[in-house]
């Protein structure tokens, strides 16, 4: 049966595991689309349009917020960052399911605009502090200094957990994984979702009224 597309938010602090569950989530199911941004910085060696990023300038991607284009956006660093609006409205009208990697901010923005009724919103959170360094550390990618400071954002990140639908602690990737895919499965089904679950039921009762059963 037809249904509108899911907004699928998933925030955690930096090396939770957010990035690997939504690989896992997409290798599940090859339709949910990951949410393109657009931003305002230049593009780097090897990124192309529409695939990394779409790549504004300043004015244009003001225009795009003036014009009510973007479902979230921010400015990191001097740059603009968002969500184009178009692109997952299309998703949604195909019953196709947008996955947007974004923080609490974000998510916010998201669940406040007009597409909102149709968010679903989950925080991850690391089964502990201690865990949650050592994951950081593990990557060997960090200086000490950057890795303090991911974990000084953490905490304020964290504290957000409660604005969320759904909230998974990351102490298993397995099972994380599964009950994620549990998530999305039964918000697919809620009925509100499911635009031709009306005239369905009306073709049953006209049924009853043809057997004489009305």
């Amino acid at each position: 049966m037809p249904r509108r597309g899911l907004l699928i938010i998933l925030s955690s602090p930096s090396g939770a595991g957010k990035s690997t569950l939504a690989k896992r989530l997409m290798t599940w199911d090859p339709e949910i689309r990951f949410s393109v941004s657009a931003t305002t910085r230049a593009p780097r060696p090897g990124e192309q349009e529409g695939r990394e990023y779409y790549f504004r300038s300043r004015a244009e991607f003001e225009a795009m917020i003036a014009a009510g284009e973007m479902l979230e956006h921010a400015e990191v660093f001097g740059n603009f960052y968002g969500s184009p609006k178009g692109p997952v409205e299309q998703a949604m009208g195909e019953g196709r399911d947008t996955l947007f990697d974004i923080d609490w901010q974000g998510g916010q923005q998201v669940r406040n605009s007009t597409l909102g009724q149709d968010v679903v919103s989950i925080f991850v959170l690391p089964p502990s502090i201690a865990e949650l360094e050592s994951r950081l550390r593990g990557r060997a990618q960090d200086s000490d200094e950057v890795i303090a400071g991911r974990m000084r954002k953490s905490r304020d990140e964290i504290s957000h957990w409660a604005e969320y639908d759904y909230v998974l602690v990351n102490d298993d990737l397995e099972a994380t994984a599964a009950r994620l895919r549990g998530i999305i499965e039964a918000e697919r089904l809620r009925r509100e979702r499911q635009p031709g679950l009306t005239e369905f039921v009306r073709g049953l009762n006209r049924e009853f009224e043809a057997r004489g059963t009305v």
